[in-house]
């Protein structure tokens, strides 16, 4: 028999899923919004707000931030340190706070955007392949890695091939300009531009890199040195 995935409390997983068959699961701005939407709302051991309202509120773009109407007192069950989201997948990197506080979280994150997004697109049937992936960050080395990691994807998009040699200085400049513009992930709020404040929790990321500036520094030397083999 299959027994119960165990996380341990105050330890940090990096969780990652993709769209079955490899298919987008977000197919315009608004879908973006509402996931990350989700990922605040569903965040709270308590039940979440009725559907007809989140479905009425998740396309505020100021989803997250002090002034929006999430803005509320949580019982979180995670804290929520990176995340990207790529047109056919995600990343994440939480902290478990509450005993099944993870199983519980993305049960209703997958569960609740998956929902609004078969009603929104007119389709139905599984939107996520399989459970989600959990791998567990036993030190500081994997885990400086795999923020760098998430917070680079979207440099796919940029330059497929970004990867298979060293980048040119103009190229590291251009890429760290292209991840400015990229607003679905967590790494502009660690490069000093307010994106989405609320939904992560990046005071122990920033003293661990030592502030936005050895954040900045590391992340460049990261993509700088990084060589696909």
């Amino acid at each position: 028999m299959k027994t119960k995935k165990q996380f341990a409390i105050n330890e940090l997983y990096h969780i990652f899923d993709r769209g079955v068959e490899k298919r987008n699961i977000f197919r315009d701005n608004s879908d973006y919004i509402r996931f990350i939407h989700d990922l605040y709302e569903f965040n709270d051991k308590r039940p979440a707000l009725p559907y007809i309202r989140r479905d009425k509120d998740a396309g505020r773009s100021d989803v997250g931030r002090p002034t929006s109407y999430i803005k509320r007192e949580r019982d979180k069950l995670v804290n929520l340190h990176t995340f990207v989201l790529m047109p056919n997948h995600h990343h994440l990197i939480v902290e478990q706070l509450k005993d099944n506080g993870i199983i519980l979280f993305m049960k209703k994150t997958h569960g609740g955007y998956a929902r609004g997004f078969n009603e929104k697109h007119k389709r139905s049937g599984y939107l996520f392949q399989g459970r989600y992936k959990d791998v567990y960050i036993k030190d500081d080395t994997q885990l400086a890695h795999l923020v760098c990691y998430i917070h680079a994807n979207p440099l796919k998009l940029w330059k497929d091939n970004w990867k298979d040699k060293k980048l040119t200085e103009l190229e590291i400049k251009q890429a760290t300009q292209f991840l400015e513009k990229y607003k679905w992930s967590s790494h502009l709020d660690y490069w000093g531009i307010r994106n989405f404040p609320s939904v992560i929790d990046n005071k122990f990321l920033l003293d661990f890199f030592g502030g936005t500036e050895g954040y900045k520094k590391y992340f460049i030397d990261w993509i700088e040195q990084y060589q696909k083999n």
